[in-house]
């Protein structure tokens, strides 16, 4: 299985600031990348270059074996690209918008009215196919983006923060698209600042900080890098919190302690080892009779990690990605 999208020291400067210093990525075929990282990254950067919409100053990027710079025509025959605004007429109807995108992609006038019908039904838009898209809210908006993306049933998808301004709901019916996309074969390449976006979507992820790679793997393989397990308990009464205490301060992993939360009755120790160790620190407590309500081990999320890299969360402001102050 080869890589699909690749990219090798991309940089693209703008006046004294590089939007891109040297980023490296590959995603191979049929799996999702989430390329993660706060506002000013450089994530969308990364999107239009490999989108043919800008030229790096430096580096390569090669998308379904074509070169993005001297082959930008057949690059984007093989693309779909939905970004973090809906780029749909909102004066034409779901169906109309969807029509018209088929007949830019040079399908026949049947084919293009079937397909339309076809990624209306699959969407869920069926029934306001026929209504102006200005009546639509944000997560129907957001649908059909994604829907005009898809017309050419492009086996390359971009998607640039698709869930950006999204409520619940609507981001978990995303979600389940995106999915069934994956299942079906698409190569994507996934830009979000939600960690739980990443976490659930992405087979692999590349936080990237200031224009550059700086960490890769899988959610679980970066969040071992961080570290941080923690045992968590919760007490059934105050009395049983200092022989709780005493138990707890056997499994400490590194010299840490035992935090102590009396009025919630709720001790947490940072541990090592997994599962193995809130076993063994379940057999402890019982061997102690320390009575108790709740018991949890709690693994590093992808925000831990964000913070251990880079000293700041994803959903920080940083500086505008240049890449739209110069659009």
């Amino acid at each position: 299985m080869g890589d699909v999208i690749s990219a090798a020291g991309l940089v693209k400067r703008y006046g004294e600031v590089r939007a891109l210093d040297g980023l490296d990525l590959a995603v191979p075929e049929g799996t999702v990348l989430g390329l993660l990282g706060p506002n000013g990254a450089g994530k969308t950067t990364a999107v239009r270059i490999f989108t043919t919409l800008l030229e790096p100053d430096e580096g390569r990027a090669v998308v379904a074996g074509l070169d993005v710079r001297r082959e930008p025509a057949k690059v984007r025959a093989k693309i779909g690209l939905s970004g973090q605004y809906a780029a749909v007429d909102e004066y034409l109807t779901g169906y109309e918008n969807l029509d018209m995108i088929g007949r830019l992609y040079g399908l026949r006038g049947p084919r293009a009215r079937s397909r339309a019908r076809e990624l209306l039904e699959v969407f869920r838009l069926s029934d306001a196919a026929d209504r102006p898209v200005k009546t639509y809210s944000g997560g129907m908006r957001r649908r059909l983006d994604l829907a005009g993306a898809l017309v050419a049933a492009p086996p390359v998808l971009f998607l640039d923060e698709p869930t950006t301004g999204l409520d619940p709901r609507s981001r978990l019916d995303m979600w389940d698209v995106i999915v069934d996309l994956v299942r079906s074969g698409t190569t994507l390449l996934l830009t979000t600042q939600y960690l739980e976006e990443a976490d659930r979507l992405a087979d692999r992820i590349v936080v990237i900080d200031h224009g550059r790679s700086i960490a890769e793997g899988t959610a679980d393989e970066l969040k071992q890098q961080v570290g941080g397990e923690r045992v968590e308990i919760v007490v059934a009464g105050a009395a049983a919190i200092p022989l709780a205490r005493d138990v707890l301060a056997q499994l400490a992993a590194d010299g840490g302690a035992v935090e102590v939360d009396e009025h919630s009755r709720r001790l947490t120790v940072p541990v090592s080892g997994g599962a193995a160790v809130l076993t063994e620190a379940l057999r402890r407590l019982d061997a102690a009779d320390v009575p108790l309500h709740d018991v949890a081990l709690r693994r590093p999320t992808l925000d831990d990690v964000f913070l251990t890299l880079t000293g700041h969360h994803t959903e920080e402001a940083d500086t505008p990605d240049l890449a739209e102050v110069n659009s």
